[in-house]
């Protein structure tokens, strides 16, 4: 039988473990609830964005209770909460300087909506689609590497939200989720140059027309939202000349995730009217003329014998 008396007195000289066991209680139960409101919305809401935010709204909750209630539990009164929260804050500042710094970045993040999941960023010189943002990393889907364009690496990248702080963030698709791109066509001199312009300009036009049409409406709201000159959305197409051929050089806007099949389209389409001109117009390639052949004096044996 379990003797009262000295289990009692053995209580009576370990307060502060027994303290421990019952806020150790207290944390398991706190963490087995996050975990079920967890799993109670995934199969309530079925929008994902709703869902993720959601979830992230009851997990970041859940951490701040933790901390609130270790801190008044230990403290032992509310009154001590201010003292008990300087010397916290300086003991972490110390130790955890970086994590701290994540943290705060998380919350930058967030506050300032520097990005966001779904967002395509680049930084710290790392570019990739934003799929999580916790209380201490960004997670991204990374993006180039070996791979050319805008093509996913196949790596999941975890970057310390600290360097929200460190260097500049690129971000591909906040406000205004359009991109300028370009590419140049060499056509040959003596090519019929108006018709080669027309031809561009066309097919530009009727493939970039909705992208242009979207991006006039978001760009005049960037205008009105920071102190920035307005931009030619259209498809524009400028001519320089070359010691080889007339360089085309088509500028255009495009939807972020969609610049490298649109380039890939422009070029096929461009292609294929330029061979229908039945040599009207000649893509160009690097030549080197011969101007002049030097003469080349060539003696036999027997001409020097005689």
């Amino acid at each position: 039988m379990i003797d009262i008396n000295a289990l009692n007195e053995w209580i009576d000289a370990n307060p502060f473990l027994i303290s421990s066991l019952k806020f150790i209680f207290i944390l398991v139960i706190v963490l087995v609830t996050i975990q079920l409101v967890r799993r109670y919305l995934k199969r309530k809401i079925s929008d994902t964005v709703i869902r993720y935010k959601a979830q992230k709204g009851i997990e970041i909750v859940g951490y701040v209770l933790l901390v609130f209630l270790a801190i008044v539990y230990f403290s032992g009164s509310i009154k001590d909460f201010t003292i008990i929260i300087g010397l916290f804050t300086a003991g972490l500042a110390f130790t955890l300087q970086e994590l701290i710094l994540s943290i705060a970045g998380s919350i930058y993040i967030f506050l300032v909506k520097v990005y966001k999941p779904g967002d395509r960023i680049e930084i710290n010189g790392i570019k990739g689609d934003v799929i999580d943002v916790d209380s201490i990393y960004t997670t991204m889907m990374e993006i180039g590497q070996w791979v050319s364009s805008d093509n996913y690496s196949g790596r999941i990248v975890k970057l310390s939200n600290a360097f929200v702080f460190k260097g500049p963030i690129y971000n591909y698709s906040q406000d205004f989720p359009f991109i300028w791109d370009e590419f140049n066509l060499p056509i040959r001199y003596g090519s019929d140059i108006d018709l080669a312009k027309s031809i561009i300009i066309k097919i530009a036009s009727e493939t970039l027309s909705e992208y242009t049409a979207n991006s006039k409406a978001q760009w005049n709201e960037v205008v009105n939202k920071f102190y920035i000159e307005d931009a030619q959305v259209d498809p524009t197409l400028a001519i320089s000349l070359t010691d080889n051929w007339i360089q085309f050089n088509l500028r255009y806007i495009v939807d972020y995730k969609k610049r490298r099949n649109i380039k890939h389209i422009l070029n096929d389409k461009i292609r294929l009217e330029i061979e229908k001109t039945n040599g009207k117009i000649v893509l160009a390639s690097t030549t080197i003329e011969l101007i002049k052949i030097p003469d080349i004096n060539i003696k036999r044996d027997a001409d020097v014998t005689s």
